[in-house]
């Protein structure tokens, strides 16, 4: 299923998203030479419906295309185009598809020819060896831009503080992209604020840009000020046998209209996410860095309304009802202020 280029095919960085598969026809692994080595790899359209990664490298390549009258990079680039017919139809993938963002290897689901596919990728990446690896994603609710690390290594903070000072550590979901390449060397998620704003497309460009003219990633301590790290303590999932929605819809549970604010914020104990209407049991499904159930720690059900017992942060909160069933509800945090690498 992987095709593997060390080419740019022509009109390639013209080609909309929605148009990749026509070109293409596929999930495409493509090497491009430059001034230095070893290769920044980078991964994009994973999620069909986040193309930021796709347009953010048309948008450089156009640029230093205009710049130097032809395509020079400063860096060696190792481009990873993924989920093109998810791509194709706008959508984070397809009806039959597993999620192209949790089946890379150190992943727990049955595996799919996708799975080798992914397995192949790490393994020409780990032959070629790579200066830093860099996935693109957006979101579908209202969240800042940060960047997200799986290892607390000084390398991999420099990395990710290049995009934003705001910091998630995580070491659950398991096979995602960014973790797997993370045991190979520095590796960050980037995530680019809501989907459509081109403010996120900029962001990425100049940051690819940054990482390509690096000639190294600091082994020193970051700065306590410019970095705010967050832990992922929880992923929460609404069961599929439990209906929900928003008002004035009907459901088991109606969440709050105002959900996407709560994103990157300090909730309280006590802060009510919803309403439960129905009788039958409704219990969410929380599960810790371990896999654990953790629902009745997070949540509880009072007077009808569904509450946090503690305080933490959420992230990635959305009113996109397809993004909660296919992927969660949303993600847990807390501070992580202790068990990283000394900072100055």
């Amino acid at each position: 299923m992987l095709q593997e280029l060390h080419t740019l095919p022509a009109g390639l960085a013209e080609t909309g998203p929605r148009d990749l598969e026509a070109v293409l026809g596929g999930p495409t692994l493509i090497h491009l030479p430059g001034d230095r080595e070893p290769t920044l790899f980078v991964s994009v359209l994973l999620h069909g419906n986040e193309p930021v990664g796709w347009n953010a490298l048309r948008s450089l390549l156009a640029d230093y295309r205009k710049r130097f009258g032809t395509l020079r990079l400063p860096r060696t680039l190792s481009l990873f185009i993924g989920n093109v017919s998810a791509a194709a139809s706008g959508v984070r993938r397809l009806p039959g598809q597993p999620d192209y963002n949790r089946i890379w290897p150190g992943c727990e689901s049955p595996p799919t020819p996708e799975h080798t596919m992914m397995q192949q990728v790490v393994a020409i990446m780990r032959r070629r060896g790579f200066f830093a690896s860099v996935d693109i994603h957006s979101n579908t609710g209202c969240n800042p831009h940060y960047g997200c690390v799986n290892v607390l290594d000084n390398r991999y903070l420099h990395l990710a503080t290049l995009f934003s000072r705001t910091l998630v550590y995580f070491t659950r979901p398991c096979g995602v992209q960014s973790l797997a390449m993370s045991r190979l060397g520095p590796a960050v998620t980037l995530e680019c604020g809501k989907e459509g704003e081109k403010h996120g497309v900029d962001h990425a460009r100049d940051y690819l840009d940054a990482c390509l003219h690096l000639s190294a990633l600091p082994k020193h301590p970051v700065v306590s000020r410019d970095m705010d790290l967050f832990h992922t303590v929880a992923q929460v999932k609404i069961p599929e046998a439990v209906s929900f929605g928003f008002p004035p819809g009907h459901a088991d549970i109606l969440l709050s209209p105002e959900l996407e604010r709560f994103n990157f914020r300090e909730l309280p104990r006590g802060t009510t996410l919803g309403r439960v209407n129905t009788h039958k049991r409704v219990r969410l499904e929380v599960r810790d860095e371990q896999g654990r159930d953790v629902a009745d720690r997070y949540f509880s059900i009072a007077q009808g309304e569904l509450r946090l017992k503690l305080p933490v942060m959420p992230a990635m909160l959305t009113r996109d009802e397809a993004a909660i069933r296919q992927d969660c509800l949303c993600y847990l945090m807390e501070r992580y202020d202790d068990q990283f690498p000394q900072r100055q």
